[in-house]
């Protein structure tokens, strides 16, 4: 990737979810507008599922979702919360592991950390551990 602007980073992560999912077996729909809550939409075997996607670069063998948008303009910087009923999963693309991750928004406070390497200290008490995020299909077979 030649810049590594947001709108960059996002339209690649994007293009990387579209392909893991097709690779799982999904049919990709794509919103008309840029303004939907949702970047894309999984279908298989008769149910939708609506897919915010985020690029998240790894730091210290983890990385974070905050469940919120934040932007800037004339009148400073505004956060706003996701709102989790218009989405049914945020997929994180890690550049470091060229992989992508599915998490429930509806299943966790204001945020998520899944490691994709082990601790320095051993801890696994608490760790979620990104391996097990990988399949839509077992995220979704879970509820």
């Amino acid at each position: 990737m030649a810049t590594h602007h947001t709108k960059d980073k996002g339209d690649l992560g994007v293009a990387k979810a579209h392909a893991d999912l097709v690779g799982q077996g999904f049919v990709v729909l794509f919103p008309a507008t840029e303004h939907a809550p949702f970047d894309l939409v999984a279908y298989a075997d008769g149910r939708f599922v609506r897919l915010q996607v985020k690029y998240r670069a790894a730091r210290a063998g983890t990385f974070t979702v905050h469940f919120r948008s934040v932007w800037n303009d004339r009148q400073g910087t505004h956060v706003k919360p996701t709102d989790k009923s218009a989405i049914d999963v945020v997929c994180i693309y890690c550049p470091e592991t060229d992989r992508c991750y599915y998490v429930r928004p509806s299943d966790y406070a204001a945020s998520v950390t899944l490691r994709i390497t082990p601790s320095r200290n051993g801890q696994r008490s608490g760790v979620l551990d990104a391996a097990r995020f990988r399949s839509l299909a077992d995220l979704d077979a879970s509820h």
